[in-house]
């Protein structure tokens, strides 16, 4: 084949069981249908990452069958389970996907016979692989570099430009023997970084341009976005503008979604921090330190709506960012906590929101361009799925259906532990007088798609003064602002 070199990146060469699929499970199954009773851990030496044979002659010694119709069984138990029960490790067919409209070679390389790796493809899609290796095309499999040296040769192109994608510490020795950058994704044991290797929990998020920077040994620029709902303007509180630009100052932030601005607030920190800025009706509004080369939207937005901007984070890289402020009433989590309505009823009583949301989704769709990220950050006044296990809230559904991801979620994956909340700093108890609890909850996100999460947080100053002896408090806000760190690779 002709190399591939006009890209820094030449080839992508995956490992299958534990980076692309979740197989050991069903392999483990076959083996316990075909043995006739529950394995235990004792057996795990004699199945788990053992050749069909292996487990085969094992399992002849202890029934008596013929080692090649247990071999026969194993296959075909396995291969009936693969057909309708693969799982697809996450976000590993949204990176095929993405190497595939770069043009971006792949390649299947495994320490599994062909049989089993040619279900799996069969499985995945084989289109989705210019070549696959398996431990029968090679005289030595993993940790030998055999088998992403022949994936190499096959594809025609220089190890040293190619990303390795692995699982186990037998799988990167193997890359890394061969010459390849390893993008380590550990599926049992941990497995430490080292200089040519990163380490990842998953492949969620990662982008051909985070494996096109490991070979090309670029560092990718940084950009922080914060969303924060000014709660009308901050007029609430004793010299909010003051505080207002203190806060910014502190999160370090580049680039500010602002909702509830009274109509001034954008125009009036942009000038104090020497920013570009754009405002959007009485409500909306953009300030950032990176130049503003366009905007989207409605100029004159209602109170609830979207706006948005193209900024200029270096030469020839750009990021959409937009900001949106969603109706607050019927608010789902008093609807639950104090009505005690059904989750049916809930995501019934999200149709007002939903519509914005949607909106605000085919604004964003008219303008975006493939090559340049897209930013959503407001206030949804709606609780995320990601966060309620029982209730599918539909406004956050819709903005993952449409390819965008919650950065905070990114960055903490367990709503129990990480919970987030946005609502309310300064509400802990309803302002109604009753003394109930404010349901507190998380309303407030940074979506995006396209870009690295590297970090994510939500963000108060001081300790504010509960409602209604607030304008003394340093926080301005009746909201807590949420600040994500993005990767934003160089090409």
């Amino acid at each position: 084949m002709t190399p591939h070199t006009q890209l820094p990146l030449q080839a992508v060469l995956f490992d299958m069981d534990g980076t692309l699929v979740d197989t050991e499970r069903l392999w483990w199954e076959a083996v316990e249908q075909v043995a006739g009773r529950t394995l235990t851990d004792a057996d795990q030496p004699e199945v788990l990452g053992r050749p069909v044979e292996h487990t085969a002659d094992w399992l002849a010694t202890t029934t008596g069958a013929p080692a090649a119709d247990l071999a026969a069984a194993l296959h075909r138990e396995f291969a009936t389970r693969v057909r309708t029960g693969i799982v697809p490790r996450p976000g590993a067919l949204d990176l095929l996907d993405a190497l595939a409209r770069d043009g971006v070679p792949t390649a299947l390389v495994t320490a599994s016979p062909r049989a089993v790796a040619d279900t799996v493809l069969d499985a995945l899609g084989a289109g989705r692989f210019a070549v696959s290796v398996t431990a029968d095309d090679t005289g030595l499999t993993k940790p030998a570099p055999d088998p992403y040296l022949a994936a190499c040769r096959a594809l025609g192109v220089d190890p040293a430009a190619c990303v390795a994608v692995e699982d186990t510490q037998t799988g990167v020795s193997s890359a890394e023997a061969a010459g390849c950058a390893v993008l380590a994704v550990p599926s049992l044991a941990p497995i430490d970084a080292a200089p040519g290797r990163t380490v990842r929990d998953s492949l969620v998020g990662v982008t051909p341009a985070d494996l096109r920077a490991m070979v090309t040994h670029e560092t990718p620029y940084e950009l922080r976005v914060l969303t924060w709902n000014l709660w009308l303007g901050g007029s609430k509180v004793d010299d909010h503008r003051t505080k207002q630009l203190k806060a910014i100052a502190e999160t370090g932030a580049d680039v500010v979604g602002l909702q509830e601005t009274g109509g001034t607030a954008a125009e009036e920190l942009a000038k104090a921090l020497g920013w570009h800025h754009h405002r959007a009706g009485e409500n909306l509004g953009v300030i950032s330190r990176h130049p503003i080369t366009a905007r989207f939207g409605d100029p004159d937005v209602g109170f609830y709506g979207a706006a948005g901007v193209r900024i200029t984070v270096a030469e020839g890289r750009e990021v959409d960012l937009w900001t949106c402020h969603l109706d607050y009433t019927p608010y789902g989590p008093y609807e639950s906590a104090f009505d005690a309505l059904p989750a049916a009823g809930l995501i019934a009583h999200e149709e007002v929101r939903l519509t914005q949301m949607r909106d605000t989704l085919s604004r964003i769709a008219e303008v975006t361009e493939d090559t340049v990220p897209v930013v959503l950050v407001g206030d949804f006044n709606s609780p995320s799925h990601l966060d309620w296990p029982d209730v599918e809230w539909p406004v956050t559904k819709a903005a993952e259906a449409a390819g965008l991801r919650d950065s905070y979620r990114e960055a903490h994956p367990d709503p129990a532990a990480d919970p987030g909340h946005t609502w309310s700093p300064i509400h802990p108890v309803h302002e109604d007088g009753s003394g109930r609890p404010e349901p507190q909850d998380r309303i407030d996100y940074v979506l995006h798609r396209g870009l690295t999460v590297l970090d994510s947080r939500t963000f108060v100053v001081g300790a504010p003064s509960a409602w209604p002896d607030v304008s003394s408090n340093c926080w301005p806000s009746d909201h807590a602002a949420v600040l994500t760190v993005f990767a934003v690779p160089r090409r």
